[in-house]
């Protein structure tokens, strides 16, 4: 199986095991600080089980990087890395708000420029996004890319989840200015719905992202045809580390970037 494949095929075996746990009290739960930091809810571990233990049925060589249960070497020679984030969105899920997803990654090296394949899966009903290298990207079958025309209306993606009071202040113009902001609650799903082309641009000035939140997106934004810079505006990358967090902004076109970016106040 090539690795998309398998991205793919246990990307709906994470569909098909938390479909019906959503909004429901087996959801939640507190099994402890995952690796990532935050709280992991019961649907993340079943959502996480499901990806270990079909990599380890198949004999992928692999180290994963799972948001939850942090580091696991499947291979002594690995091929290279899973980055997981099995439930992205785990608020959402577990109040049975439909807008969560799973995130799987592949990468070669310690890079996020060195990924090659991502899948994402809408949990709520299974829709999938997913690339690979220089192949293009995809909603279910269908290619996609980002929106390059004049929108009817310009949809800002913008998260703000715990900003401070000096970043909201900087950012101010931008929600003075635009009627249409947006943020659902799950940073992948989003960064897929822009690769999709229903927003022209997303912004995360935080620096809280983990990797983990954005790997998959990150090559499936790029393949859609998206500019996907950092803080500085220069081409997004960083390492796989569980200490790294990023800030970053997917802008359809260098039109739409110019404008919003120019809004902001230093």
């Amino acid at each position: 199986m090539e690795v998309i494949e398998i991205l793919r095929e246990v990307s709906n075996k994470i569909y098909e095991n938390v479909k019906d746990l959503a909004g429901t009290e087996h959801a939640a739960g507190d099994f402890g600080r995952g690796a990532g930091g935050d709280i992991s809810r019961n649907i993340d571990i079943i959502a996480e089980k499901t990806v270990l233990d079909f990599l380890k049925e198949i004999n992928f060589p692999c180290v994963v990087l799972g948001e939850e249960c942090g580091r696991v070497e499947l291979s002594k020679e690995p091929k290279g890395f899973v980055i997981m984030d099995a439930i992205d969105g785990s608020a959402n899920a577990v109040r049975g708000v439909p807008f969560f997803c799973s995130s799987l990654a592949f990468a070669t090296e310690n890079k996020l420029s060195s990924i090659t394949d991502g899948v994402i899966t809408n949990l709520h009903n299974g829709e999938m996004y997913w690339a690979s290298k220089d192949k293009g990207s995809y909603f279910n079958q269908e290619q996609m890319k980002v929106h390059n025309k004049d929108p009817i209306y310009k949809i800002v993606g913008i998260n703000t989840s715990g900003a401070s009071t000096e970043l909201m202040k900087k950012l101010h113009p931008i929600f003075e200015n635009h009627n249409h902001t947006r943020h659902f609650g799950a940073n992948a799903l989003e960064m897929a719905l822009f690769a999709r082309g229903l927003m022209d641009i997303f912004i995360d000035l935080r620096d809280k992202i983990r990797i983990q939140d954005i790997a998959a997106g990150y090559l499936i934004v790029k393949e859609a045809g998206g500019l996907l810079l950092d803080a500085n505006l220069n081409p997004l990358d960083a390492d796989l580390s569980y200490d790294t967090r990023v800030s970053f902004i997917a802008a359809a076109n260098q039109k739409i970037l110019d404008e919003i970016m120019s809004q902001i106040n230093e």
